[in-house]
């Protein structure tokens, strides 16, 4: 989602930024056909912020912050020390449209809410299968944002393809107060071309899911509906399943 969303930018002529926050640093290698090392990594080594900056497709510019080893310290201490000699840069104050956060939506730790709580992150974007399972990860996530006083954009749907599928998720996003800005439909084609370490903006652009991409990239670009989500109880989270 973050790396096609990107490249779908980066195609209406924004300069796009992606930092990834995830461990698994699997949003970058899709616009640069590599891991990335990670940033906290090279600090450690006594390194600079400049030595893992790459250019990936049309010029997004990439970065993965990564995170602690398993069993070792928190994302928290990490996440903060990388923000910081991020901004120390001066990276945020260059000609930037976008920056893009992927962010793992099942961990809502302090650590990873750095974005959105140190004020980085201007809007954010729940993307959510119609499981209940997800559908629980994307309320949490909705409690972190009022916590941290930030703004949900909107509710992404990455089909399943469950019964009822969109019609769920598109109340869920009423019931939080936001909307539905796309639905990502199952598609083979993106593993396809994560396979071969593109998007699918790159790989396929003429495809049927790189024009979903392109539309959900405008109506983020077009949006102005900024809210601070409501939080549903778990009663009413098992009622919008049944």
């Amino acid at each position: 989602m973050a790396a096609n969303l990107a490249a779908a930018l980066t195609e209406m002529e924004k300069k796009v930024m992606l930092v990834g926050c995830d461990p698994k640093r699997d949003s970058t290698i899709t616009l640069t056909g590599k891991y990335l090392k990670p940033l906290l990594e090279v600090l450690m080594e006594g390194g600079e912020v400049g030595e893992v900056i790459e250019e990936g497709y049309k010029g997004v510019l990439c970065i993965e912050i990564g995170g602690p080893e398993p069993g070792i310290g928190c994302a928290g201490r990490g996440l903060l020390l990388a923000f910081k000699k991020l901004k120390e840069t001066g990276i945020f104050e260059k000609e930037i449209d976008f920056v893009i956060y992927d962010v793992p939506g099942d961990v809502v730790c302090g650590g990873f809410a750095v974005p959105m709580r140190r004020g980085f992150a201007r809007e954010i974007y729940i993307v959510t299968s119609g499981e209940y399972l997800s559908l629980f990860a994307a309320n949490n996530i909705c409690k972190a944002i009022r916590r941290v006083g930030a703004r949900l954009g909107g509710i992404v749907c990455n089909s399943r393809e469950v019964e009822r599928e969109i019609e769920i998720v598109r109340r869920f996003s009423r019931m939080v107060g936001g909307k539905l800005v796309g639905v990502i439909p199952r598609d083979k084609s993106i593993q396809i071309c994560e396979s071969k370490g593109m998007s699918v903006i790159e790989c396929m652009p003429e495809s049927g899911i790189a024009y979903v991409f392109r539309e959900i990239a405008k109506s983020i670009l077009d949006n102005q509906h900024l809210v601070k989500p409501k939080v549903l109880t778990l009663n009413e989270l098992n009622t919008l399943m049944l």
